[in-house]
């Protein structure tokens, strides 16, 4: 008898931003998906084709992947490292999303979180893959190019030593169609994998890209880092301007420029340009929704 196509997938944090992207590329590669969610509340953008289940903990989580051929996880690391120790055997194949902040040279507890992920992996044999995208762009309710476009309104942008960092930022779809790749090929790689664009621009340039895509022009001022401490302190108490981390702000200084090869080797990985990915996430949320 023919053994039987491996089509069950557990999505979790399946309804809204990169989950519900993610949970929707699967049904449409034919997946049978079931989109697990911490309460109903989250569930407003996970696709109506999948199978819903509400879980509210670890426990029930796990119980919920019992049974898939591939679980997905685009929940916060710090649930992907619990789910780990609480899936019962015989473990399916994984998707994990971590992150490249991994790397950061500064202390960081999202990294340190990323690290534990890896540790849990390898701890019980690396059933999958690990993958590590850069800044995610273009998915409802991610609010990286929001809150740019909003500073671009000015017309002039403060940035660190003029912007001269490295930054590769990925469309959610090139990020979705790279899940479906891996959970298509049953991929196991104990490495992790790096979802990134095409090429590492500079931060400027990636300000600038934002505002044409918003139908603006902008001029980039340099300035000392701690002068951008500065202004980032007061730009989070103006309303109707995104708050701004001081850790955001000291990492806008650190290079984040990754080697694709891994990815198109192993996933078939071709991300799309800055500039189509812009212009795809301004029609998809419309100017006004994103500035």
């Amino acid at each position: 008898m023919q053994a039987r196509k491996p089509n069950l997938v557990a999505v979790l944090a399946a309804g809204r931003k990169t989950g519900a992207v993610v949970a929707r590329a699967l049904c449409a590669a034919g997946f049978s998906v079931r989109a697990i969610v911490r309460d109903a509340a989250r569930a407003i953008d996970a696709p109506a084709e999948a199978e819903l289940v509400v879980a509210p903990d670890v426990a029930s989580q796990a119980k919920a992947c019992a049974g898939m051929d591939s679980v997905v996880s685009c929940a916060p690391v710090e649930a992907s490292v619990a789910l780990l120790f609480a899936l019962a055997p015989p473990v399916p194949h994984l998707v994990l999303l971590g992150s490249t902040r991994r790397w950061t040279a500064w202390p960081d507890h999202r990294a340190a979180t990323v690290i534990a992920l890896e540790h849990a992996f390898a701890a019980i044999g690396s059933p999958g893959v690990l993958l590590y995208p850069t800044m995610i762009y273009g998915a409802g309710g991610e609010n990286n190019v929001r809150r740019i476009a909003a500073l671009t309104r000015f017309g002039l942008v403060p940035l660190p030593r003029g912007g001269r960092s490295l930054i590769q930022p990925v469309h959610i779809d090139d990020v979705a169609r790279a899940v479906v790749s891996a959970v298509q090929r049953r991929l196991y790689h104990a490495e992790p994998i790096v979802l990134a664009g095409p090429e590492p621009v500079s931060y400027a340039a990636f300000v600038r890209a934002v505002a044409s895509a918003a139908g603006r022009r902008v001029a980039i001022l340099p300035v000392p880092l701690a002068v951008a401490f500065a202004l980032g302190a007061i730009i989070s108490t103006l309303p109707g301007l995104p708050r701004v981390q001081r850790a955001e702000i000291r990492r806008l200084v650190e290079d984040k420029a990754f080697d694709i090869t891994p990815a198109r080797e192993l996933l078939g990985f071709d991300p799309m340009p800055l500039t189509e990915g812009l212009a795809r996430t301004f029609a998809r949320g419309g100017r006004s929704g994103l500035v």
